[in-house]
Formats: C-alpha cells, sequence, structure tokens
C-alpha cells in the first residue's frame, strides 16, 4: 500500500509541476525559462528524489511491487543515482546557473529514465511482468516528454 502511495504522490507532484510550470510560463508573454526553471527541478526531486529514498528506505517492498529480484546491489546503486539526480537538480536550482544548466541535468535524467523505461517495457514484454509499477514506465515517459516538448523546443528554438 505505501509503494502504491509513493507512486501517486509521484504522479501528482509532476502533474502539479506541469500545472504551475504552465501557469508561470504563460503568465502575461510566454516565458519558457521562468516554465522550465520551476518545473525541472520539481519533476525530478518528485521522480528521482522519491524513488531513490524509497529504494533505500523500502528496497525490499519496491523491488516486489515491480516483480523483481530483492535485496540486490544494484537496487541500493540505482537509488543513489536517482539521489544523485535530484541532488543535482537542487544544486543547479539553488545555486542559480542558469537554464543551460537546468536542461541539462533535465536531458541526463531523461536519458537515464528512457533507459529505464525500456529496461522495464522489455521485461514486462519478455518476462510477462506486467505489474504497474513495471509497465507504467514507458507511459510516464511518454507523458513528461510531451510535456517538457513545448518548453524545450520554444527555448532553443530562440
Amino acid at each position: 500500500m505505501l509503494i502504491q502511495l509513493l507512486d501517486i504522490l509521484r504522479i501528482v507532484l509532476v502533474g502539479i509541476a506541469f500545472y504551475v510550470g504552465y501557469s508561470i510560463g504563460f503568465d502575461t508573454t510566454y516565458n519558457p525559462v521562468a516554465q522550465l526553471h520551476f518545473m525541472i527541478p520539481v519533476v525530478i526531486v518528485a521522480i528521482a528524489g522519491i524513488s531513490g529514498l524509497e529504494g533505500l528506505i523500502f528496497g525490499k517492498k519496491t523491488a516486489r511491487a515491480k516483480g523483481y529480484e530483492t535485496g540486490s546491489n544494484y537496487q541500493k546503486q540505482s537509488s543513489f543515482a536517482l539521489l544523485s539526480y535530484a541532488a543535482g537538480a537542487l544544486l543547479v536550482y539553488f545555486s542559480n546557473w542558469g537554464i543551460y544548466a537546468e536542461l541539462t541535468i533535465l536531458f541526463v535524467f531523461f536519458f537515464f529514465f528512457t533507459l529505464s523505461a525500456i529496461n522495464h517495457g522489455i521485461d514486462a514484454i519478455r518476462h510477462k511482468n506486467y505489474k504497474w509499477q513495471n509497465i507504467n514506465r514507458p507511459f510516464i515517459l511518454l507523458l513528461m516528454l510531451a510535456g517538457f516538448l513545448y518548453p524545450v523546443w520554444m527555448f532553443l528554438s530562440n
């Protein structure tokens, strides 16, 4: 039950980040930098930060919920990597290193998340592991990419 609540929390926080981010971006004139400046750290911390803590604190429950083996050192290592993304996003945000640093963190996070989505998708097909926590990754990735596409495109095309 707790693992499902953490999944819901991640999804709700990302939804709030998109809603508030788009509200900020379209306040008076369109400002993709303001939009991305808000959305990037919130989305990365919501997903990577919560997932990293979840993997470290509730590792066995998380692995079982996804249909994976428990007690793997790789799970701990993956949790550390996720926490690194969250810490990096916060460092860039609070240090005010600018939109290019923020986009760098976002692109690295999306690269990891894309490889993770492929891994989860292959696992679902190959091992018929159709647990919600396993099959949702590719779909959530596509939704996040769609939500970030416009502001990233608008910033990079100017």
